[in-house]
């Protein structure tokens, strides 16, 4: 199915913020309904939430966004790191005049959430950190880090090309779920990473990558809460990670998905990922 077809009945616009430009979103739901935002990762679009936007929409306003530098929103030349995005999401949610909203990232999206909960929780009812970058790797994460990181300097300065951006997102996806990896999903990111406007900035946000240890989120301090939504497999942030994450933060419960998937489980096995979802932020 075409991700356009997932994401029939979202409204797909742009917001304008006074200190990063226009952002854009796509929203579904009853206006009044309690607020889900989610938040991609590094490198990715709102499109990683075309399979939960429109399943979540009976019982929930939800709302997932492109952060500056990414997808469709404003290329900011700025400084590129989690809590510099976590002032981004609380810029949006005043335009937006959200006093208060579950928050739901992936990877990047989880590591500027776990900021935001920090400095904001008066801002925030449930705070789902999803396969979330920003906590300690474990020895074996650090191989998948490693490789990774050599992977970018391979490729750095060079122009995405399909073969390179199908890749990628193999490595992002479990090899069960590779026939997700569509060519349209693959040209829709190759779109993205070569648009013009993006040559400047994709350097700069692809600086967090090396930078990870210098912000990692301080988890004693994240009193809202928290469900971690791991995967048995997910790659770097392994799950013997996301266990010891889990015992430093007051409030928070550790849910593994039960279908093999990697470091998209929203996208990779959808059904199991909206159940999850929705039981956690139905919770009173």
């Amino acid at each position: 199915m075409s991700i356009w077809l997932d994401m029939l009945g979202t409204e797909i616009r742009t917001i304008n913020t006074p200190t990063y430009g226009h952002i854009r979103i796509a929203e579904a739901g009853r206006p009044g309904a309690p607020v889900i935002l989610f938040q991609h990762g590094l490198g990715g679009h709102l499109e990683a939430y075309a399979k939960n936007l429109i399943a979540l929409s009976d019982q929930f306003h939800v709302i997932a966004l492109d952060y500056t530098g990414h997808g469709l929103s404003n290329r900011k030349v700025m400084e590129y790191t989690p809590p510099a995005l976590a002032e981004q999401l609380r810029e949006f949610m005043d335009v937006m005049e959200i006093p208060r909203a579950h928050l739901s990232g992936e990877s990047l999206g989880g590591w500027v959430s776990g900021y935001f909960a920090i400095k904001y929780p008066h801002r925030v009812n449930r705070l789902q950190l999803n396969t979330t970058g920003g906590i300690p790797i474990s020895a074996n994460g650090q191989v998948d880090m490693q490789n990774l990181m050599d992977l970018s300097k391979k490729l750095a300065g060079q122009p995405p090309t399909f073969e390179t951006v199908k890749a990628r997102i193999a490595w992002l996806i479990h090899p069960d779920n590779h026939h997700l990896i569509t060519d349209e999903l693959v040209n829709l990111r190759l779109h993205y990473y070569t648009m013009p406007e993006g040559r400047e900035v994709m350097p700069l946000v692809n600086k967090i990558l090396p930078r990870h240890d210098e912000f990692l989120l301080p988890l004693e301090q994240i009193t809202v809460p928290t469900q971690m939504l791991w995967t048995r497999d997910n790659p770097i942030h392994d799950l013997e990670s996301a266990i010891a994450a889990q015992k430093r933060i007051p409030n928070a419960t550790l849910v593994v998905m039960e279908a093999n998937c990697g470091h998209w489980p929203q996208y990779e096995a959808p059904e199991e990922f909206n159940r999850i979802t929705r039981a956690f932020f139905s919770t009173k």
